[in-house]
């Protein structure tokens, strides 16, 4: 017979290992966009950017910071689930690269 409780948290890991993938996802989608923005406006360097670029370089900042807070609050609402049950070495391991992948998004 198994723990209802196990199965619980088990649930909940896939939950928010599903919800970490679909937010490292799109923060890899920003982030080329982001650069492809700031590409732009190299090439352009016809002095300050325009009203309308700036609001939109603004803008994909703020949902930048927006995704990796999330990250942050998935990555850590994981770390105690994982700690709340016996974490098997693939769990784990699974939570230490979701953790790299933060730390790749954080570095600058």
């Amino acid at each position: 017979m198994t723990d209802p409780n196990l199965d619980l948290q088990e649930s909940g890991w896939e939950e928010l290992r599903k919800e970490a993938r679909k937010i490292e996802g799109d923060l890899d989608v920003k982030l080329s966009s982001y650069a492809k923005l700031g590409a732009r406006f190299t090439q352009e360097d016809t002095g300050s950017p325009t009203l309308g670029s700036s609001r939109s370089w603004k803008s994909m900042v703020i949902e930048i910071q927006s995704l990796l807070e999330k990250l942050l609050d998935i990555n850590d609402a994981m770390s105690r689930c994982a700690a709340s049950a016996a974490p098997t070495t693939s769990v784990t391991q699974k939570l230490a690269r979701h953790r790299d992948i933060l730390h790749e998004f954080t570095q600058v």
